[in-house]
């Protein structure tokens, strides 16, 4: 027994249990099986991975949660997207003729309008093995026709034409096969609206004899068809060649190019040039809105430029004397009117030569209607609403008969010769006054524009001329109670000129919100803006207050005789108002909102565009209005001066130096000859 103890106790430790075996050596993994472990391991990360990225995309919002609508209704006739009625209307025959832009009136539809077109290539050799088919129905028909007596079919004849024609253009390669699909879908927010625009469209697609149909039971089809996946699910196709396809190019009608006129900038749409005669129109005048440094004197200028390329003369109003560079630039009149200024201009001015047949009698009866609203601004007293200033029907009547009669007394009568007659001046009309009865307090606010502050602007004789191409009057020096009489006296004296010789002229106003802040020259303005057309004359009102100017009654008049309307970027504030007022689409007015420098919309006539306005180098360095790029141009002109004296000091320099030399050698020349007498002596 102790001997089988002992047996057992052998190799055993302290503890008493049996030490364990070290382990068997492992045999190395092959390349094959390593790889093969390392192909698992990734498997299952990228299955890790995958599972939690499914996870975590349950809590993400995708494109599709965003544009989807909350509901999808379909109904036989239409469908309903949330709260949207959507319909969508198929062409499904032509005329014999589409003129070009045939779909412009369905692309500029005010309506929230989806167009779809589909063109689908045809084997131009199946469409010539069908005509040669049909052409031979025809020909076999018609000849029937004439056996049996029967009178000539037109219809036939002409489609026999038309088919004759269309096989020579297509075997020549002139025309190609399309098979051509037009679909529209239309957008309202109750079933009601939706009837009526789709009658509307319909009624489009009608006047140009183009019959359409609603997709019954295809509504779904329809939409989808129109969306932008390029899925033509209607397939309601209708045969056409490549020019009546052409003709359906959807953007002409934002294609202003003409043969004639000046470039005012780029087509945003098509980077087709926008180039226009405005007095091709039927009025040459032309309104341009935009905010504070939104470009509106900068393309002004441009037109300005290449007008006097072409002949035309241009009288500008300018209130912040923006236009003295390009004046200087081009050999204009810069005409300073202040109150120290030596240019002068009477009010009592009248046309010299008349070209038209008004009477002498009518000249003079104008000329007493115009003085008078100038009186009413500088004189007249408030009368009711604000901003109307005028006079009582007494002081009416007495500086009616004031005016008249200083005409007369200087023989401006109903048989004077105009050219020949000098016209009275305020302290005329104020010496008449004074001899009226209850004038005085006409007298008495009539002197300050006569003895008083402002006697240097009203009461002199008219000392300015207006003989050059270019002639800019700046009214940057008078204070800004001034501001609306001065332009007011100016424009009249710019009327009198055109009125005087009939020629093509712009007259510029640049901040015609000034004229717009008073009745009298509100009105006047429209007048000339009015009447312009008669006289060759086209009237470019410029301002940045949009608001003051449109809602004056006669800032919307001007606006409706204005056949060019350029807007550039608008305020939010004004935004509304402008839309409203030239019945902009949301997209437009979106797009007034978003624009840069130099960018807008382009009126003219029934077309518009989107447009760039663009300058060339030289153009630009005479019109621009950035205060930096002004500072740049003035501090390479002052080192252009300065290298120039340098270069003028240097030459003067090398010129004392050269007559130095030579009288050196004259000396020694005379020196020379001295010796050689000596020599021979």
């Amino acid at each position: 027994m102790a001997f089988e103890k002992q047996i057992k106790s052998i190799g055993k430790g302290k503890t008493g249990k049996s030490p364990s075996l070290p382990p068997a050596p492992q045999k190395p993994l092959s390349d094959k099986q390593e790889r093969a472990v390392r192909e698992h391991k990734e498997r299952e990360t990228l299955s890790q991975l995958l599972e939690e990225e499914r996870i975590y995309q349950r809590g993400v919002i995708s494109i599709r949660d965003l544009i989807a609508p909350a509901s999808f209704q379909v109904n036989p006739n239409f469908l309903k997207l949330g709260d949207t009625f959507v319909r969508t209307l198929f062409i499904v025959s032509y005329p014999r003729y589409v003129g070009v832009g045939w779909a412009s009136p369905i692309i500029n539809f005010n309506w929230m309008v989806d167009i779809a077109m589909y063109f689908y290539p045809v084997n131009a050799a199946v469409i010539l093995k069908q005509l040669k088919k049909k052409v031979g129905e025809v020909e076999a028909q018609l000849a029937l026709d004439r056996e049996k007596g029967k009178p000539r079919d037109p219809l036939r004849e002409t489609a026999l034409q038309d088919m004759e024609k269309l096989r020579d253009d297509l075997t020549q390669g002139i025309e190609h096969f399309f098979q051509f699909g037009f679909y529209c879908t239309v957008y309202a927010t109750t079933k009601e609206e939706l009837d009526r625009v789709s009658e509307d469209i319909e009624s489009l697609f009608g006047s140009r004899l183009i019959h359409t149909k609603k997709g019954y039971f295809q509504t779904e089809q329809g939409f989808n068809s129109t969306l932008p996946l390029s899925n033509d699910e209607l397939q309601i196709t209708f045969n056409m060649s490549t020019s009546p396809i052409a003709s359906s190019f959807p953007f002409t009608s934002s294609d202003l190019t003409s043969d004639n006129g000046i470039l005012y900038g780029v087509n945003r749409h098509n980077n087709s040039l926008i180039l226009f005669d405005r007095f091709s129109l039927q009025n040459a005048n032309a309104v341009v809105f935009a905010t504070s440094g939104a470009g509106k004197s900068y393309a002004v200028k441009l037109e300005i430029i290449r007008s006097l390329m072409l002949g035309t003369d241009v009288i500008v109003i300018d209130p912040e004397m923006e236009y003295k560079v390009l004046s200087d630039a081009v050999g204009g009149t810069y005409v300073n009117v202040s109150l120290s200024s030596e240019s002068k201009i009477n009010p009592f001015d009248l046309p010299r030569a008349v070209t038209t047949d008004q009477g002498v009698d009518d000249i003079i009866r104008s000329a007493v209607i115009t003085t008078k609203g100038l009186l009413r601004l500088m004189i007249g007293t408030p009368q009711g609403e604000a901003g109307v200033f005028g006079f009582s029907p007494e002081e009416d009547a007495i500086l009616d008969r004031a005016i008249i009669e200083a005409y007369a007394k200087q023989d401006v009568t109903v048989d004077a010769d105009l050219a020949k007659v000098k016209p009275p001046v305020m302290q005329d009309v104020q010496n008449v006054l004074e001899g009226m009865t209850n004038s005085s307090g006409l007298v008495e606010r009539l002197r300050k524009y006569t003895e008083g502050t402002f006697a240097g602007l009203f009461n002199s004789p008219t000392t300015v001329e207006t003989k050059n191409q270019l002639v800019v009057f700046s009214v940057r020096d008078l204070e800004d109670e001034l501001r609306p009489m001065a332009i007011y006296n100016i424009i009249t004296y710019i009327w009198n000129v055109v009125r005087s010789e009939r020629k093509k002229r712009l007259l510029i106003v640049d901040e015609a919100w000034w004229l717009m802040q008073h009745e009298d020259s509100a009105k006047f303005m429209f007048g000339v803006v009015k009447r312009g057309r008669k006289y060759y004359l086209g009237v470019t009102t410029i301002t940045q207050d949009v608001n003051d100017f449109l809602t004056s009654p006669y800032g919307q008049a001007i606006v409706t005789n204005s056949s060019i309307q350029l807007l550039l970027k608008q305020s939010p504030a004004s935004a509304d108002l402008v839309q409203k007022t030239f019945h902009l689409t949301d997209a437009e007015k979106y797009l007034l909102l978003e624009s840069g420098v130099g960018q807008g919309i382009f009126f003219a006539g029934n077309k518009h565009a989107a447009i760039q306005v663009v300058a060339s180098y030289a153009e630009d360095q005479l019109v621009t209005t950035n205060p930096a790029q002004l500072l740049e141009l003035e501090a390479e002109r002052r080192a252009f001066e300065q290298e120039l004296e340098t270069r003028q000091a240097e030459g003067a320099g090398v010129a004392d130096e050269e007559a130095k030399r030579q009288e050196i050698v004259e000396k020694t020349r005379a020196e020379g000859e001295v010796l050689e007498g000596q020599l021979e002596v």
